[in-house]
């Protein structure tokens, strides 16, 4: 019996301190939950208004300056505009700077991706585009927008713009040119004493794989440098970065230079036109000078009214001049061939003339005959006026071509081509003249292509090696 109860008493003392012992358990347990803090008290603590952390003071106050680490990736480059000189493209621009009151220990995780609404308790550099001329942000679906912090204090701000940024233009030799566009990032507020931006070490500029630009190629060599500028209100930090673009004259190729050649060699055409069809040749050569001129105009269109010549204007100017040459050409043609008709209309006139003082002559020798002391002054005279009139007729046909024989011309049995040259008849002259303007054509196929071609050959040599030579040597 007694020892039935020592049993009773002792399971009973063991059951109540097995008892007592949970419930300190269950005591404890709340105890050491509250030593880890929540996600929402630790970001009070490091940056609410319990840290004392204040984001209008930048890191280091008082104290050496921030250096912030930036590099760029590419998403897209395009649009590049000459009559604006300007370029667009989107990037995500990250900076890296360490801030010491971020620093924490209290957290597990080396780093915290935190909501961008997070950016305003924080301080942040003040960077800008110093050549920016149109920037906005992008916020579909949410801001795009990143912030990460380390451990150690380090700070990780990526951004993604869309940016508009001037880029002076050199058109000298468009559209065979190279060009090169700068990106500048300056701090506005901050001086060097205060503030410093450098280039990350590794993948400073990353471009996108696809990246593909209509009218250029972007050259894989990025200038990176640095562009610290000076002003009255202090000494600013500035990083800048160069991009090297070729441009592809494919479409100018297409769309400029083969029409406005096969322009040129089309009139050309005019040549081997008879000259009689003054309709048709005229009509051809008006047709391609206004069509050079069509195609001058297109090809300004599209550029800046800039005060120096550029290479499209080069080529141009010579196609329209050789157009508008080919039409003057026929000009001269048509005018040679109707020199025959100038040439009777003045032979007609000196032989008027010529009997004109003739009857005077004969008349002086009537009235000499009736008074045989006569004026001997007034026969050297007359003769001094027919050998006046001679030397005209030798002069007026040596001047077309005709060489005289002898004396006077013997006359011949019409009226008016009396005075032509010996066996020389209407058709005869007329021929003449017609074979030197059909010379002018002869020679004219073979001077306008020859000299096109040398011009085709200084023109390219000089835009496309001797050029290109002396940009690659500046870059």
């Amino acid at each position: 019996m007694l020892l039935h109860i020592f049993c009773m008493v002792w399971a009973s003392s063991v059951i109540f301190l097995q008892g007592r012992s949970v419930l300190c358990k269950e005591m404890k347990l709340p105890s050491r939950a509250a030593k880890a803090p929540s996600p929402s008290d630790f970001l009070d603590k490091l940056m609410g208004r319990t840290s004392g952390y204040d984001a209008r003071i930048r890191p280091n106050f008082k104290g050496p300056p921030v250096n912030v680490t930036c590099n760029i990736f590419i998403n897209s480059f395009g649009s590049i505009t000459e009559t604006t000189m300007d370029y667009r493209l989107n990037v995500f621009l990250r900076q890296q700077w360490n801030d010491p009151r971020l620093a924490y220990k209290e957290y597990p995780d080396d780093s915290l991706d935190l909501d961008p609404s997070m950016l305003d308790s924080i301080w942040k550099p003040d960077l800008f585009f110093a050549n920016e001329k149109g920037a906005n942000f992008h916020e579909v679906t949410t801001d795009n927008k990143l912030l990460r912090i380390f451990q150690n204090g380090n700070v990780l701000y990526s951004i993604r713009l869309t940016l508009t940024l001037s880029c002076p233009m050199d058109l000298k030799n468009f559209p065979m040119d190279s060009q090169t566009c700068t990106m500048q990032l300056e701090s506005f507020g901050y001086t060097m004493n205060d503030l410093i931006f450098e280039w990350l070490d590794v993948g400073a500029v990353q471009v996108a794989d696809d990246l593909m630009l209509p009218q250029f190629v972007l050259r894989e060599e990025k200038g990176l440098s640095y562009c610290t500028k000076h002003y009255n209100t202090g000494k600013f930090t500035c990083i800048e970065v160069k991009f090297h673009l070729e441009r592809q004259m494919g479409y100018y190729l297409i769309q400029m230079y083969i029409p406005s050649l096969l322009t040129v060699i089309l009139s050309w055409v005019s040549f081997w036109i008879n000259m009689d069809a003054a309709p048709a040749r005229v009509g051809l050569g008006i047709t391609t000078v206004l069509t050079m001129t069509t195609q001058s105009s297109g090809s300004r269109a599209s550029l800046p009214k800039v005060s120096y010549v550029k290479a499209i204007d080069i080529w141009m100017a010579v196609c329209l001049l050789f157009v508008f040459a080919a039409l003057l050409e026929y000009a001269a043609v048509n005018f040679v061939s109707r020199q025959h008709k100038e040439f009777f209309r003045r032979r007609k006139k000196l032989k008027e003339q010529q009997r004109q003082r003739t009857r005077e002559s004969g008349d002086s020798k009537v009235s000499g005959n009736n008074a045989p002391l006569g004026n001997t002054t007034q026969k050297c005279s007359v003769c001094a006026r027919e050998e006046e009139d001679l030397a005209q007729q030798r002069l007026l046909l040596q001047s077309y071509g005709f060489a005289m024989t002898g004396g006077a011309p013997e006359m011949d049995a019409t009226p008016v081509f009396a005075d032509l040259p010996p066996g020389l008849g209407f058709y005869d002259i007329r021929r003449r003249f017609v074979d030197r303007a059909k010379r002018i054509d002869t020679i004219s196929r073979a001077v306008f292509p020859m000299s096109f071609l040398i011009f085709n050959v200084l023109y390219w040599l000089t835009y496309k090696v001797v050029r290109q030579e002396d940009v690659q040597a500046t870059l």
